[in-house]
């Protein structure tokens, strides 16, 4: 695009680049609402834009994303310190609606483990990891975005994509589940995961679980959960026999989904979902449960498409 083109119509040049903006604010954020949002201010600009000077709105769109979830994140600092409890990201059902251009392990791993290793870097070391090595910027381009040098960038990566590789061999989960998909295997181990739960079969429900197997519970004060990670397979099957007992009723039904492309139930109210469960799994057994109870991170998630399911099938 050059200044003699005509003026590009705002939402049309926008359009392309709206599934891509979506993902990089969301990995920024770990919340959908929040990502949305950001999408939505870099249009306004975009939009307010002298666009027929731009001469890549691609690079454009991109830096002012990630300049606009870098201020969001500065405000949401303060939020995270008063946060009730273990945190965790939005979850979301369709990653294939966040996807980069690119297919790669990386570009596609949208699991809890990747983004809870991503909100613990400095907003500007997860800016500088994900433009590059999931969105495919060069270094001259996240020079840009962030204003920083690029030899600066250079290190911001690294230190970022050091404490992913330290962490992601044991978050990754092989073969990833694709948008939409559990295979027929967690499908199974899911269902006995449910009856020894709801059972109160304590030897069997330990079986299904790693030793050093870890319930991370989301309520953000808004839902009951426990304030602290359950760690050890006897005391989380304790406390979800326990949590079982004491929260399930006779109007919930459940659906098997993938949930940040692991394999997955959603718990559904009469009015709505109420809770999901994404499963981390090595091998046969359990190695981490991410519970998300706060409502607040519910409410964009669809409703079943018919009483038993959304795809048909249930995980008990």
């Amino acid at each position: 695009m050059t200044g003699a083109s005509a003026t590009p119509d705002p939402a049309a040049s926008f359009e392309p680049d709206r599934r891509r903006l979506r993902g990089l604010a969301y990995r920024m954020l770990g919340s959908m609402a929040d990502a949305e949002d950001a999408v939505q201010e870099a249009y306004l600009r975009w939009h307010a834009a002298a666009r027929d000077r731009v001469l890549d709105p691609r690079a454009f769109l991109m830096t002012t994303t990630t300049r606009i979830c870098l201020d969001m994140l500065t405000s949401a600092r303060a939020r995270r310190e008063e946060y009730v409890g273990p945190w965790l990201p939005e979850p979301v059902l369709d990653t294939a609606a966040l996807a980069p251009d690119r297919r790669t392990e990386l570009a596609e791993d949208l699991s809890v483990a990747l983004l809870l290793t991503l909100d613990r870097l400095s907003p500007l070391e997860r800016a500088a990891f994900l433009l590059h090595d999931v969105f495919d910027f060069s270094f001259d381009e996240v020079a840009g975005a962030l204003e920083r040098n690029r030899a600066a960038c250079r290190q911001l990566a690294a230190r970022a994509r050091a404490h992913v590789r330290a962490v992601r061999p044991r978050g990754a989960v092989a073969p990833p589940v694709r948008a939409g998909e559990v295979d027929a295997k967690h499908v199974q181990l899911m269902s006995t995961f449910v009856a020894a739960t709801r059972s109160g079969d304590l030897d069997s429900l330990m079986r299904l679980l790693t030793s050093d197997v870890r319930v991370v519970t989301d309520g953000g004060g808004k839902a009951a959960a426990p304030l602290n990670v359950i760690d050890g397979a006897d005391r989380a099957a304790r406390f979800l026999i326990g949590a079982a007992r004491k929260g399930w009723r006779d109007d919930f039904r459940m659906r098997v989904s993938a949930i940040n492309g692991l394999p997955g139930v959603i718990v559904d109210a009469p009015d709505g979902p109420v809770q999901t469960a994404a499963f981390e799994f090595d091998g046969d057994a359990i190695r981490a449960l991410y519970v998300i109870r706060n409502q607040d991170k519910l409410r964009h998630l669809p409703a079943p498409a018919a009483p038993d399911g959304g795809d048909g099938r249930s995980a008990g």
